[in-house]
């Protein structure tokens, strides 16, 4: 019996024909695309092919350009327009630190969206950024970064959605489909197996197809399945050997031939190595060519069709695939005029929305929180939490509206296009203005005894700690940095109702947390992030947010206990390098270790207690789940009662996993649905979940297919992935899916 796959398959959450960049049918679409190719020369067709990369070339952008990460010149005679580019992920970025004019609205890190477990916040922020993007002038958007996240000291964690392929691919898809809700286009990135940043342009992540089918890949195929972008974007690394970006298993085999992607491969920059072999392996664009040893498709391209090594009916492929995504998206016939105004307060109380729900509340011991107005004095201590709040650096990083509220040069290789930058949002102000009443006073932390002293004289005390990662560098280590480790310690120990709130790009190590009263991730939580964590202290909002990833105990509890190249030094300072025009050697990073175990299920194989686990976090009140029951004709459609047992106003996310064989035999457990809903107190509500079928399957290699033993599944509703509250018996025939 086959299965047909299901595109997304979260709850009841379903945004994509909302979402849809295009209403036309398909075959309209394809007719239109291909007519217009019909119409270019070789040479204009070739044009589309290649990119600029305005931030180093400003001298030669044309005048319709933008300072941004990419331009693509149009071809005026058949009506296509330029192609301007912009690092976007979390926002408009602003490439390089070129300040004037480029101020705009940053969401929260792609964590903390995947932390609130909800897919139309994820739609709403991409909608926001495409919107701005738009009235910038850009109709690319360098946006959905779904990597897994396989180690949590990968320095780019915080652009992603953590270690889950089917929530990451869900909230991502999402996130696409609201850039281009806008009708302008967003990429997907980066494909494939682009899981750390140290040596990343050198590295050879080795991984099984099968596993790779199951983790890595399933979560981009979920996210072009849901989002439709109108571009992927190709990864640095090799994946099994070959390069990502002339991978012909990956671009050919998979992406285009297994998927069916109708839209164009396009590189990273500085990820093209060949003219000839990286056309033929299904790479359509050479972005940002001038970080490349040559510009590969130019005239090298030009020459390597009339040798014959490249044939005409490629370049009309690569040409049609670009033109079909204008096409498809309504930006040919909808242009992304620059100098539009932009409402920067409303874009802000959805970046504050979504903060808001992506804080998790990791521990609460006697109910230190929520605040209450009964409390007259409360210490601030540390992280700058004065002035502003943390964000990642890289290409992602936005300039932000009135400026940052601090910079700090970092000292190590992104000290060349990164700040350590703290957005215009203090938590001290936030909670001057919601606690006017308290005597609220700070220190910054650094003298580790003169915080000590304010801590005993008050009534509450909020630490907080942050850990600055970028693009380009992975952390050394899950510990968080300077002292803050002992400064938490000893003000912890000086006062027992004490509160950590956390801004970091990942998973951090707790040695202090069973002196604190409080613990909360807020990651970085952007451009209104002071006020969203203060929303969540006060309890104006409920702790919703669950985590997207695992959170370990230490550094051995993971499957490479250390950074694969860490090691290597490269400069005289002794810094890492991530491999760019650097001369790192090549190496190999072995993801065999857990395959498609990656996250919560490696430590369910391994038997290794975390320090907090996927999808867990704590509510200001309480929720009991009833009567699971299993509906539909496949049975994949799980029913359950939530209940509102508390006194508060409350948001619960009730997740869904199978417990199915795994490639080894033994029984893993894998999210294979979600719900999400908010309940007044004793409030009770149906959700109903629907489970995504490939969560149930394993990939067979051998077959090319998707496979379902036959047999009776236990599903676990649980809070989390080591918190089971009930169970379900799903009977399933042996099914079968094609790629």
């Amino acid at each position: 019996m086959k299965l047909r796959k299901q595109p997304l398959l979260a709850g009841a959450l379903l945004l994509v024909a909302q979402a849809s960049t295009a209403q036309t049918p398909p075959q309209d679409v394809d007719a239109r695309a291909a007519s217009i190719v019909s119409q270019m020369s070789r040479d204009e067709q070739l044009s589309l092919l290649m990119g600029m990369f305005p931030t180093l070339q400003r001298k030669t952008l044309p005048a319709d350009g933008q300072k941004g990460a990419g331009y693509i010149a149009g071809v005026e005679r058949v009506g296509l327009p330029s192609l301007r580019e912009a690092d976007a992920g979390l926002g408009v970025a602003s490439p390089m630190h070129i300040r004037p004019g480029e101020e705009a609205t940053a969401l929260p890190s792609g964590l903390s969206t995947a932390a609130s477990w909800d897919p139309q916040l994820a739609f709403q922020g991409g909608a926001m950024i495409g919107s701005e993007a738009r009235a910038k002038g850009f109709n690319i958007l360098l946006a959905g970064g779904v990597n897994l996240v396989r180690d949590g000291r990968n320095g780019r964690n915080f652009e992603y959605a953590g270690e889950d392929p089917l929530l990451s691919g869900v909230m991502v898809g999402h996130a696409i489909a609201g850039v281009q809700s806008n009708r302008i286009l967003s990429t997907v990135k980066h494909f494939a197996v682009n899981d750390q940043e140290t040596g990343r342009n050198v590295l050879n992540s080795k991984i099984g197809e099968a596993a790779m089918r199951e983790s890595d890949l399933l979560a981009f195929e979920i996210a072009i399945e849901t989002g439709q972008p109108a571009a992927v974007m190709c990864a640095y690394n090799r994946v099994n050997d070959v390069y990502a970006c002339e991978n012909d298993f990956l671009l050919n085999r998979v992406l285009k031939g297994d998927w069916k992607y109708p839209g164009w491969v396009q590189s990273d920059w500085g990820a093209v190595h060949s003219t000839s072999a990286a056309a033929l392996a299904g790479l359509d664009h050479q972005s940002g060519y001038v970080l490349d040893r040559k510009p590969f498709f130019g005239a090298l391209l030009k020459t390597a069709v009339e040798n014959g090594e490249v044939s005409p009916e490629r370049i009309r492929d690569m040409s049609y695939r670009i033109v079909r995504s204008l096409v498809a998206t309504g930006l040919l016939d909808h242009p992304a005029v620059p100098g539009q105004a932009i409402d920067y307060a409303a874009n802000a109380a959805t970046s504050e929305r979504a903060a808001t729900a992506g804080i998790v509340l990791l521990k609460n011991d006697g109910n230190v929180l929520p605040v209450t107005a009964q409390v007259k004095r409360i210490a601030v201590i540390g992280a700058h939490a004065d002035v502003g709040v943390l964000s990642g650096g890289g290409s992602s990083q936005v300039y932000p509206v009135g400026g940052p509220a601090l910079e700090l040069k970092p000292t190590g290789m992104s000290a060349a296009f990164s700040r350590i930058t703290y957005l215009p949002s203090s938590p001290l102000k936030a909670l001057s203005q919601r606690f006017p009443k308290a005597t609220i006073v700070f220190d910054s932390g650094d003298d580790i005894d003169a915080a000590v002293k304010r801590a005993k004289d008050a009534d509450l005390v909020l630490v907080f700690a942050d850990q600055w990662s970028t693009e380009s560098e992975d952390v050394p280590n899950l510990s968080l940095p300077g002292k803050q480790d002992a400064l938490i310690d000893a003000v912890a120990t000086a006062n027992r109702r004490t509160v950590v709130i956390l801004e970091t790009g990942g998973p951090v190590l707790m040695p202090w947390k069973d002196k604190a009263a409080g613990i909360l991730e807020a990651w970085y939580p952007g451009s209104a992030g002071g006020k969203a964590i203060v929303n969540v202290l006060a309890g104006d909002a409920d702790a919703s947010g669950r985590l997207p990833l695992t959170f370990p105990q230490s550094e051995t509890q993971l499957p490479r206990p250390t950074v694969p190249g860490m090691a290597a030094k490269t400069n005289a300072k002794g810094e890492v390098t991530y491999g760019l025009l650097s001369g790192l050697k090549e190496f190999d990073v072995d993801y065999d270790i857990e395959g498609s175990d990656v996250g919560y299920r490696w430590f369910q194989r391994t038997q290794a207690k975390p320090l907090f686990p996927f999808g867990f976090g704590l509510s200001y009140t309480t929720f009991k789940y009833e009567k699971p029951t299993l509906q539909g004709d496949d049975g994949l459609t799980v029913s359950l009662k939530v209940k509102n047992t508390g006194r508060r106003t409350g948001t619960d996310v009730p997740q869904v996993y199978a417990v199915v064989p795994g490639r080894d035999g033994k029984l893993v457990s894998r999210l294979a649905g979600w719900g999400r809903v908010t309940l007044k107190p004793g409030e009770s509500q149906v959700v109903k979940v629907k489970l995504e079928p490939r969560i149930l399957a394993n990939f067979d290699s051998a077959a090319q297919k998707w496979t379902i033993a036959g047999g009776t599944y236990k599903l676990a509703i649980a809070r989390s992935a080591s918190d089971p509250v009930l169970t379900v018996d799903l009977r399933l025939k042996p099914r079968e899916m094609t790629p």
